[in-house]
């Protein structure tokens, strides 16, 4: 692989395609292509392809899902009908198959995730360059793009950001494709590069937000932090007004509360936040158990141990970890007799195990979001190729777009599947206007295009 300095004005072109990103989305987009027959660049501004996916999953990369093609759209907002035509180029087993083809066997956990075999990401990544490479593309590391090449409403090229000494270089090419990711994790190199250039060119960006992340509440649970609550259920609440609810996992912080349940419910925490609204989660303790039969059993044991200690009767029912926690909201010391718990308290009691109110004040930033909410509209796309309803020759491909779904390899087959129909509607307008040029005499199908002033 070459970098952006050891490239030269070979890079100039013409090219067929040029896509920008070399993440998931960028990575299909551009093997696509190429596969083809379309002469590729592959532009990444880090010095590594794929960073994000790298660490994916927990390192995992929970690639894809092998849920039925409705079970996907129910995942994903805010118009999952705009992906019918991208997951029917290419689905969850196509994507096992390139990956299985390319030596990477996969599996299926529970929820019907998929993962590598072998619990590592980079074997994913890796996987995705090298077959990208194999179909010709030329990939190119540390090119930070800085603008577009707008001519006559047509793309016809992007400019590269000037180098130490070098001057400003212009990249020709016949059509693009913009996949440079959101702005989560800023540090992979996803900081919002695509927004501006769509924004610059005329697209609506639906205004980006992190998704799937952390929340922070008041109370918080810090003397429980790391507990990893199975099982219960977590309910939002807006403005007073119950918004949904998810069963699973949820886990203490020192701030207040992660895990599975909170992540699918973050987009919209965030979005009631974000609007001013009054934002709480309840967390269900134990949602296998309605009010009558919880308080049944509560009754028994109060019966049965009345003699006992207070934190002893708690612990039957709770992680010791929040014995302490709940005393206090009793108005209870550990060592009081179970006797105690009558009348106020015991309805109390009840309340905490099945409704335990938090008002959130806080949210994950962009650092640990796993993926971006926003991006640019839809409403400027055309789905059944993802090309640019504004600008003629330009594609958008993955995270960039308005699209973010829930987690469970959603996210990730979003990208994959938007970065194949891009690719390889980029490559069928490339190369029909090559053979265009060819067979006009003294027609060229690139518009002219002017290096900035130095």
């Amino acid at each position: 692989m070459r970098t952006a300095e050891g490239a030269g004005a070979s890079l100039r072109g013409p090219w067929d395609v040029v896509v920008v990103g070399a993440g998931p989305a960028g990575l299909l987009a551009a093997g696509r292509a190429a596969m083809l027959g379309s002469r590729v660049l592959l532009l990444e501004k880090m010095g590594q392809p794929a960073r994000k996916l790298r660490i994916t999953g927990k390192g995992r990369a929970n690639v894809t899902n092998m849920k039925p093609l409705e079970a996907h759209l129910q995942e994903i907002h805010p118009e999952p009908r705009f992906l019918r035509q991208a997951f029917g180029a290419f689905f969850h087993h196509d994507l096992v198959a390139l990956l299985e083809a390319q030596g990477v066997a996969t599996k299926v956990e529970r929820d019907d995730r998929v993962f590598p075999a072998s619990d590592q990401a980079w074997d994913v990544a890796d996987a995705l360059v090298a077959w990208a490479r194999s179909q010709g593309v030329e990939l190119v590391q540390q090119a930070r793009v800085e603008g577009l090449v707008i001519a006559g409403g047509a793309f016809s090229g992007l400019r590269l950001a000037r180098r130490a000494a070098g001057p400003p270089q212009t990249i020709e090419a016949r059509c693009g494709i913009l996949a440079t990711g959101g702005q989560s994790y800023p540090g992979t190199g996803s900081t919002g590069d695509g927004f501006r250039f769509a924004e610059a060119t005329g697209h609506r960006v639906e205004t980006p937000r992190p998704s799937l992340v952390r929340i922070e509440t008041s109370p918080a649970l810090a003397s429980a932090q790391g507990l990893v609550l199975k099982n219960v259920r977590l309910t939002l609440w807006i403005d007073g007004k119950k918004q949904g609810s998810e069963f699973g996992e949820a886990e203490c912080t020192a701030k207040g509360l992660a895990g599975a349940t909170v992540l699918r419910l973050s987009r919209r925490i965030v979005d009631a936040r974000l609007a001013g609204r009054k934002v709480e989660v309840a967390l269900d303790l134990k949602p296998a158990l309605d009010p009558a039969k919880l308080e049944a059993r509560l009754n028994r044991d109060l019966d049965a141990h009345r003699d006992g200690r207070c934190q002893n009767l708690l612990r039957s029912f709770l992680p010791p970890q929040l014995v302490p926690g709940f005393c206090q909201q009793l108005g209870l010391g550990p060592a009081d007799p179970i006797a105690r718990i009558q009348g106020p308290k015991r309805k109390k009691l009840l309340s905490l195990l099945k409704d335990l109110r938090f008002e959130v004040c806080g949210h994950g930033g962009w650092e640990e979001a796993i993926i971006t909410a926003g991006g640019v509209s839809v409403r400027d796309l055309d789905p059944r190729t993802m090309a640019s309803r504004k600008v003629e020759n330009l594609y958008f491909a993955g995270e960039v777009i308005d699209l973010d779904a829930n987690t469970g390899g959603f996210n990730l087959q979003i990208a994959f599947s938007t970065g194949w129909l891009a690719g390889e509607s980029a490559s069928g307008k490339a190369l029909e206007q090559a053979s265009s040029a060819l067979t006009e005499p003294g027609h060229f199908a690139l518009g002219p295009i002017q290096d900035e002033p130095e």
